[in-house]
């Protein structure tokens, strides 16, 4: 049994950045929640706040310096006694974090979340604690988490880390080498999220498709991890994330087309069309891979949604190669596209490259890149009008009287929703609902 604390602090977990933050901050919650601490939604409420920290790129980490000083603010209301920075930003710069935020009164880095119940001990004694050593933690032994209710949807990390170096990226640095976990511990980590009401498991990695490589001899193991978990009851909908296209094989290709369970969704990130700039980046494959295996895909799903990230700016990127993926963009016809700009990191190769581009020219390509695509998601979301597809229904608007959900070509919060009328049942259920009308990113339709 679990020993309880004395005192029942209100602990309040604020995550930015990406969803492997989100797993972090679900593993502990359910760690804190076991100690006996009350967690709760609102920070002015808690006595303890952690800031689960990005420090991908420059826009993230000003973000969350933003939000450690906004939390530190909350010391003057008298309520709160700590605050816990954690995260990405505190494996890179916890001296900085520490010298120049004198609320901070504890760090937890990436490999040490565990922790955390100490360090809020450890925090509230006074001793402002530093638990940042080597990310090597693996999430191997721990399958539990806390996720709030209300929730159908969750991630589960499948690997931590990456090797494939890429010029422009610091995640090496943040995250450590790739380390897959194994098949026995990620379905055991589904099955106690179905036991809370989750339908869809997202999975992550930042590298996906080379699942299973370090631990499995070699073996591309993600066709069978996605069968695996296509067998745990309550899981409906299982999504894959950050697919390199390098080890997307004819085997999981084959998975996705035939498996039921398994979202006709595909996110592969593939940062740029143009030869020369994807060398720059130290990216696998070229454009003639890159259209050739997007035309595979399409083959054998051919109701498949295709999602995509792409970099603009990226040192030596001219005008000539923007227009060039300009016309990628137009051709390919993703139904999903995030577009970034090229973030200078440090410590990274690509900051030491010549030819940087000006922020405004960065700035205006991705606007018109965006543009680009808004036309085409319009396009290919139009498709689906007068169609009968499966909605998972997330939440009721009552000022409006309608359910809101998403279909399996819609990842949570960063794609279209679906908006529903003529639902009768319970939050977190699948229904059968005929699209009626379409949108640039979203659709309307009712239940059948």
């Amino acid at each position: 049994m679990t020993e309880k604390v004395g005192t029942r602090e209100k602990v309040a977990i604020v995550t930015l950045g990406c969803e492997k933050n989100l797993v972090d901050s679900d593993m502990m919650a359910h760690l804190i929640d076991e100690k006996g601490y009350e967690l709760v939604d609102n920070p002015e409420e808690a006595t303890v706040v952690i800031v689960n920290t990005c420090g991908f790129i420059d826009a993230a980490k000003e973000e969350s310096v933003n939000k450690i000083l906004e939390m530190g603010e909350l010391k003057e209301s008298g309520k709160l006694k700590s605050l816990v920075v954690a995260g990405c930003l505190t494996q890179r710069y916890k001296e900085d974090i520490l010298n120049e935020i004198p609320e901070v009164d504890g760090i937890v880095g990436t490999g040490d979340f565990m922790s955390i119940t100490g360090i809020i001990e450890e925090s509230l004694e006074g001793k402002r604690p530093i638990f940042v050593g080597n990310p090597i933690f693996t999430y191997e032994d721990v399958v539990k988490r806390k996720v709030k209710q209300g929730t159908y949807t969750a991630y589960i990390k499948i690997a931590e880390g990456c090797d494939n170096a890429c010029t422009f990226c610091s995640i090496p640095l943040m995250r450590g080498g790739f380390r897959s976990r194994t098949i026995e511990s990620i379905v055991e980590e589904a099955r106690h999220l179905a036991a809370q009401g989750i339908v869809e498991v997202s999975l992550i990695a930042q590298d996906s498709t080379n699942y299973g490589t370090d631990i499995y001899d070699g073996k591309l193991m993600l066709p069978e991890l996605l069968n695996r978990l296509a067998e745990v009851e309550g899981i409906e909908w299982i999504r894959l994330h950050y697919a390199y296209p390098g080890f997307f094989t004819d085997e999981l290709i084959h998975t996705f087309a035939t498996n039921p369970k398994v979202c006709k969704y595909v996110d592969m990130p593939l940062q740029h069309s143009e030869d020369h700039i994807l060398k720059r980046m130290r990216r696998p494959g070229r454009q003639t891979d890159i259209r050739a295996l997007v035309a595979k895909i399409r083959a054998q799903v051919p109701d498949v949604a295709l999602r995509t990230s792409l970099i603009v700016g990226f040192p030596g990127e001219t005008e000539e190669d923007f227009e060039r993926l300009s016309e990628f963009v137009k051709d390919i016809r993703f139904d999903r596209l995030g577009v970034f700009t090229y973030s200078n990191e440090d410590d990274t190769p690509a900051s030491r490259l010549p030819d940087h581009v000006d922020e405004e020219v960065k700035e205006k390509r991705a606007n018109m890149l965006m543009e680009i695509q808004r036309e085409v998601a319009g396009d290919r979301n139009g498709r689906f009008v007068g169609q009968v597809l499966d909605v998972l229904i997330e939440r009721y608007e009552g000022r409006n009287d309608i359910y809101v959900g998403r279909t399996q070509y819609d990842a949570p919060e960063i794609d279209g929703e679906v908006f529903v009328t003529g639902f009768k049942g319970e939050l977190g259920t699948i229904v059968k609902v005929k699209i009626t009308h379409s949108y640039e990113y979203d659709l309307a339709g009712e239940v059948v």
